[in-house]
């Protein structure tokens, strides 16, 4: 009698105990993705990053010498932030009710006012600023500076530079861990990620990612600190953000710009200007397994995730070939009035 008494306690909570580990991880991802919109956008020229603001519901793609700005919820351009040469990246801290663009031809990080669009004032960073991030608790801004292997930490509440830090080679993506007071950049030509503690703003950590190969995208799941990198070798490494261990990694299409992940699907995604995106399932914190090949179209290379909705959007353009004898470097030109954002979003199995 007695052992049956204490079985059933045993019995009751090993099922909350899975029932806790299904929570945390579901056996199978939510959704799979498929195409809901295309979003014409105005104007030409190249593009870089998307960022999107949850609360505010906007999306914001930099583009050329300006940011498009568009609601995600009508899916339409409401807005344009002008003279931002060469924009790479914007960072957003909303409740700061500012932005913060990497001007990557002025060598300038352009502070936005999210209400008006207009600029409030320019700061001098490294040498062709690129990736840029807001890290909330400190309220501060990283732009990571491509050329001038550097990074640039302002105070988001009134731009005053704190920190120069220098960086081993030429930074790509970059992303945040507030809870560890981590900055993570990887560091393209050389195969590392850089940890940098975003107290003393001084490099914490310098990781060798093998069998990376130009590491670009970068996105973070801060509950179990993992980082998602995307190779140019075509695989996705997950890494360990407290210790850099590589942990697994899965492979991907070519020619991958972005990461994202959606804690909570569980998804890591990877944006590959192939036409395709890779998404994975974090089945737990040592196993991630592709799920889905999701087609996009040719040039579809930077995106962003609303964590709301969990759709993704990418950006793009058609592009005319070069002609015959051009060299090899030669990067095809865009088609005039063909930019435009591209949404994909999970629906039933």
């Amino acid at each position: 009698m007695l052992r049956a008494r204490l079985a059933l306690p045993c019995a009751i909570l090993l099922l909350a105990a899975i029932a806790v580990c299904s929570d945390a991880f579901p056996a199978q991802p939510a959704a799979t993705y498929q195409f809901i919109k295309e979003i014409p956008v105005p104007g030409d020229g190249g593009w870089d990053y998307l960022s999107i603001d949850v609360d505010a519901r906007r999306l914001y793609a930099a583009h050329s010498d300006h940011i498009d700005v568009i609601d995600i919820d009508h899916n339409k351009v409401i807005g344009t932030i002008a003279d931002t040469p060469g924009v790479h990246g914007f960072a957003l801290a909303h409740e700061l009710g500012r932005g913060f663009a990497s001007d990557g031809e002025t060598s300038q990080i352009s502070i936005i006012d999210l209400k008006t669009l207009a600029t409030i004032s320019r700061i001098t960073t490294g040498t062709g600023p690129d990736a840029i991030v807001f890290e909330s608790r400190r309220n501060e801004v990283y732009s990571f500076n491509g050329r001038g292997n550097s990074s640039t930490v302002i105070d988001a509440r009134n731009g005053k530079l704190i920190a120069t830090i220098a960086l081993p080679g030429k930074p790509e993506f970059a992303a945040v861990d507030p809870e560890t007071d981590r900055v993570f950049v990887n560091i393209e030509d050389k195969n590392l990620i850089v940890a940098i503690d975003a107290t003393s703003h001084k490099i914490a950590g310098l990781w060798q990612i093998a069998p990376c190969d130009s590491p670009s995208g970068l996105a973070i799941d801060t509950a179990h600190h993992r980082l998602f990198v995307g190779c140019r070798n075509q695989r996705m490494l997950m890494v360990d953000a407290q210790i850099g261990r590589v942990v697994t990694s899965v492979p991907i299409g070519k020619s991958v710009d972005a990461n994202a992940y959606d804690p909570q699907l569980q998804l890591a995604f990877s944006s590959n200007g192939e036409g395709t995106v890779t998404v994975a399932h974090e089945a737990t914190p040592e196993t991630m397994t592709v799920v889905q090949t999701l087609q996009t179209q040719t040039g579809a290379r930077t995106m962003a995730l609303d964590a709301m909705t969990h759709n993704i959007y990418l950006a793009t353009a058609d592009r005319v070939q070069p002609p015959a004898g051009s060299a090899a470097s030669s990067r095809p030109a865009i088609v005039p009035g063909s930019f435009r954002i591209l949404v994909y979003g999970p629906g039933a199995h």
